[in-house]
């Protein structure tokens, strides 16, 4: 307690009775009951002293990565990124990996999983250096480069090589980097399985380290089979990592198929649990007004990171382009955007030149912002239609509110919402805070969103109508006859 607040308490002491509190961070102490007389300052100070010091005394000491048994030049590698201090699954995890136990590790996400996995990988690699040492299983492409860049930034003053294996990419460009024999390979399985199978000389029968991360999303996009094929063809012989925000029947079956005797590490005590720092809340609309509502929003976050999750490829474009219109730097990323486009939205996104970047659910998977990497962390998710179930709530939320830095989620949830909404607060254990807005403030912004969506409604048609011709925006061909719905746009979001 500093001398200041020591006088305060000695000067209040001498002229009121001090009532009965619990001991909060002031240390006050009193009698037990008001007409008791009040205690000597003297005696009042050595015991606040007292309890001041057994606070220290029993306060958890905050453990380093030193601590967790990391060398000094991966201990250098994380000061450089910015972890000053292990997270609760890296805390947890990486002593256990470091005796080379299989491990399963569930967490939220933002939690920092992919330094949990990477950093043994690598001590383990320096240890004994041999080329296809890792291979890392991710569900989308995006994800993967993450990852990749997380193990070379990690692995930087040892010179670790990676390579990305994902599909939408040249196959022969990549034969010749799997022809390089790196470290660590990160790849999706669909097209990892496609150069097992067909790529002269490429084989992992030499492979260590296994990591399947986001594993309850690879199952959730079938990919369920080809990692049975994939786990015939490397060693039984190796250490394998399974890490997911959630654990479902799927995950179970995979993990009994894949892990020998592992350790589970569950840093979350509920199974849709959020992170402390995510403030959550949610505003009623009426559906009409959906896109005026979304506008007032994003004025009054004007400046800050936002991703605006939409459930179709086609709102996602069209919300892009609507806020646009109205000078919003926003930038759309789906399934129907060439792999260079969405790569080269994300590079936006992440350098700041653009400061909304409107995602399908695809894109929920797309990031690893984890603390430290030169990913700028996200203040806002907004959710312009309500996910479909409770994972993937979880995992949209979880794009912000990460490493231990504040942020908000507004879900906007219009008449025909109201059950799903209801069912999403029921698995979170907790009714969210309604978002206070003003109605006429609101309808303020009514006239110009208007125009702005007769705007977007042109623009869309344009962009259908362009579609097959060389440097087209959205990929595929346009249909015989010229038309082309909606619907049949997103069946081919993926």
């Amino acid at each position: 307690m500093s001398s200041v607040k020591r006088r305060k308490v000695e000067e209040d002491s001498s002229s009121r009775p001090i009532k009965t509190n619990k001991i909060q961070n002031t240390a006050q102490l009193g009698p037990t009951s008001d007409s008791a007389s009040p205690q000597p300052a003297a005696q009042l100070l050595e015991e606040t002293t007292s309890i001041s010091a057994e606070q220290e005394k029993d306060a958890p000491v905050q453990k380093t990565f030193k601590d967790l048994g990391i060398i000094d030049s991966l201990c250098d590698a994380c000061t450089a990124l910015g972890y000053k201090n292990p997270t609760p699954i890296q805390e947890q995890s990486i002593p256990l990996a470091l005796e080379g136990r299989d491990l399963i590790g569930l967490a939220e996400t933002g939690s920092g999983k992919t330094a949990a996995f990477a950093l043994p990988i690598l001590q383990a690699l320096l240890d004994k250096p041999q080329p296809l040492f890792g291979l890392v299983l991710a569900p989308t492409r995006e994800l993967a480069y993450q990852i990749s860049q997380a193990f070379e930034a990690l692995g930087s003053l040892i010179s670790v090589r990676c390579a990305v294996i994902v599909g939408g990419m040249d196959h022969t460009t990549q034969a010749i980097a799997l022809g390089k024999k790196p470290h660590i390979i990160v790849a999706t399985p669909g097209r990892l399985m496609d150069h097992l199978e067909n790529t002269k000389g490429f084989s992992l029968r030499s492979l260590k380290y296994l990591v399947m991360d986001e594993a309850d999303r690879l199952l959730d996009l079938d990919f369920g089979q080809i990692i049975d094929n994939i786990l015939k063809v490397i060693p039984r012989e190796r250490r394998t990592y399974l890490f997911s925000a959630t654990m479902s029947s799927k995950v179970e079956s995979l993990q009994r198929a894949s892990l020998k005797d592992p350790l589970r590490i569950s840093i979350s005590s509920n199974k849709y649990q959020t992170v402390s720092t995510l403030l959550q809340t949610f505003i009623f609309i009426p559906h009409i007004h959906k896109d005026t509502y979304l506008v007032y929003l994003v004025n009054n976050f004007t400046g800050h990171s936002t991703i605006i999750f939409t459930r179709t490829v086609n709102d996602t474009q069209r919300i892009a382009i609507l806020l646009r219109t109205l000078g919003f730097g926003a930038i759309p990323l789906h399934g129907q955007l060439s792999q260079s486009a969405r790569l080269g939205a994300l590079n936006k996104f992440k350098a700041g030149s653009r400061d909304i970047l409107v995602a399908t659910d695809v894109a929920a998977l797309c990031f690893s912002f984890e603390g430290g990497l030169d990913i700028p962390s996200v203040d806002l998710v907004l959710n312009y239609d309500v996910p479909s179930d409770s994972k993937t709530y979880i995992h949209r939320v979880g794009r912000t509110a990460r490493a231990g830095k504040a942020g908000n989620a507004i879900s906007m949830v219009t008449q025909y919402d109201v059950e799903i909404w209801k069912r999403i607060e029921a698995a979170l254990g907790k009714q969210l805070e309604e978002y206070s807005t003003e109605k006429d403030e609101v309808m303020v912004f009514k006239t110009r969103v208007d125009e702005a969506q007769r705007h977007a409604v042109k623009e869309m048609k344009n962009l259908h109508e362009d579609r097959g011709n060389k440097g087209a925006v959205l990929k595929g061909r346009r249909p015989k006859g010229g038309k082309r719905d909606r619907s049949e746009m997103d069946r081919e979001e993926g």
